[in-house]
């Protein structure tokens, strides 16, 4: 078995990890995407006046029940390789639906092209119900242009790029209903899903609130604390103080992921503490994945990772499918203005108040959305992320050994084993292991946390499988 040099192994100190080039083709992709289009779905979507989940659902032109048709025939539309379809739901009573409802999702299937593949699912989310400062109000007017109809026009961007460039996995646009109600949509669709078991693998992108960065001032404390953070053109500290960049807050995007799986089993909770793995859910394995790619792709939009599941007193359809025990993430803006979100739309003192589609920022919108779409393509092109990834601890040893099934891709052309100290947030190390499906490393398994990813014969990497102990 072969031991990791010397040299390899003192890459923990220096933090090293291979800058990886571009993945040819990606940049054409995100080329496609349009601020303009953007900005007229957007613009579309709040001429419904209220997307309530209570409001009209018969007029063609007013309310949830014209924007959900809307957006089935823009999606159905976009190629003959979509499947477009309503997703209805009978939900039961709660504080915020008295009587109960019948809620509507608008979901589109993009079929994978690769037979080995086809049966894993990566979702990109957005909930298409809008409020005002009323949660009750059903009538009143609700545009909903950053919340949500930013993070829908993105779900629409997605598909039409991605229409004309299949991967070779599925890949899911979900439009929800009711989130603004208690994530219902998204919790139905979630419970629906692990139920019928239809995928072999889900992983899930939600985008709530990513067409509004606000002004995020550079004195505002953030240069201080990102000035080891690095966007494309320089360290955050310097890019953000830069008098060109009039909003240092268009230069990033948050990422939530919780740390520890929601309704956890007792034996895993176990295993978790007694292996420090707090950090370490598959869904903080794709938040960083995320940030891998934005670094691999050079977007104009950079990740800024946030460890915790979602905002203090705020909610999101992501941790539905966190309860249904998916991997999924939250994408949101950095500085969030609240006298734009559930708020009447008026004015008060000569402020504007109310979200409105002249507060979304195209540009900002389409940067977002090449990110999501930059993290679709990759995820959904990679192999599988080997399962049972572990380090072996039948006895007392220095190095650490590491064994993993293989991913069962027929393009899959070798492994990694990435590693960082127990303190850092993200991976800092990797070394090749070529075709094997084991590996020594000369690092203490006591001081570093492993995992293991796939790589295929185009270069495109999987997410990382987390490594634990295990006796053989």
């Amino acid at each position: 078995m072969p031991i990791v040099s010397a040299a390899v192994s003192l890459c923990v100190v220096s933090l090293c990890q291979p800058e990886l080039a571009p993945s040819p083709g990606v940049a054409d992709r995100l080329a496609d995407v349009s601020p303009a289009r953007l900005m007229a779905s957007v613009e579309k979507l709040c001429t419904f006046e209220t997307r309530h989940t209570l409001s009209d659902t018969k007029s063609p032109t007013r309310g949830i029940g014209a924007a959900r048709e809307w957006l089935r025939a823009e999606l159905a539309t976009t190629s003959p390789r979509l499947r477009a379809s309503l997703e209805p739901f009978d939900v039961p009573k709660s504080a915020r639906l008295p009587d109960g409802a019948h809620v509507v999702n608008v979901v589109a299937v993009l079929p994978g092209t690769s037979d080995a593949a086809r049966d894993r699912a990566y979702y990109v989310v957005g909930h298409y119900d809008s409020r005002n400062a009323d949660a009750m109000d059903a009538t009143g007017a609700a545009p909903g242009a950053n919340d949500d109809a930013s993070g829908t026009a993105l779900v629409l961007e997605c598909a039409r790029v991605l229409a004309a460039h299949p991967c070779e996995s599925t890949i899911v646009f979900l439009c929800t209903a009711g989130e603004e109600q208690g994530l219902v949509g998204a919790h139905a669709h979630a419970k629906s899903l692990a139920g019928e078991q239809r995928y072999r693998f889900v992983q899930v992108l939600s985008n709530d609130i990513v067409g509004d960065p606000s002004p995020l001032a550079p004195d505002s404390g953030y240069a201080e604390l990102f000035k080891d953070h690095t966007l494309n053109d320089g360290p955050f500290s310097e890019v953000i103080s830069d008098s060109q960049h009039e909003n240092p807050g268009k230069r990033i995007v948050r990422v939530f992921s919780e740390g520890v799986p929601r309704n956890a089993a007792a034996d895993v909770m176990a295993r978790i503490r007694s292996e420090g793995a707090e950090s370490d859910s598959p869904s903080r394995q794709l938040a960083r994945f995320v940030a891998f790619v934005a670094k691999r792709e050079r977007t104009a939009i950079q990740p800024m990772l946030v460890f915790r599941q979602d905002r203090f007193l705020r909610g999101g359809d992501h941790s539905a499918f966190n309860e249904a025990g998916f991997p999924a993430v939250r994408f949101t803006v950095p500085a969030e203005d609240y006298s734009r979100q559930h708020q009447n739309v008026t004015e008060k003192d000569g402020k504007p108040y109310g979200d409105v589609a002249s507060f979304v920022d195209g540009e900002y919108l389409a940067n977002v959305t090449r990110l999501n779409l930059a993290t679709l393509i990759h995820m959904a092109n990679a192999p599988t992320p080997p399962e049972n990834a572990r380090i072996i601890t039948a006895e007392l040893a220095t190095d650490t050994l590491l064994r993993w099934d293989a991913s069962p891709e027929p393009d899959t052309a070798g492994y990694e084993v990435v590693y960082r100290l127990t303190t850092d947030a993200d991976w800092t190390g990797v070394i090749d292991a070529g075709t094997k499906r084991e590996l020594r490393v000369g690092l203490s398994k006591d001081n570093v946390f492993f995992g293991v990813r796939a790589y295929d014969r185009d270069g495109f990497r999987s997410p990382v499988s987390f490594a634990w102990a295990a006796k053989e």
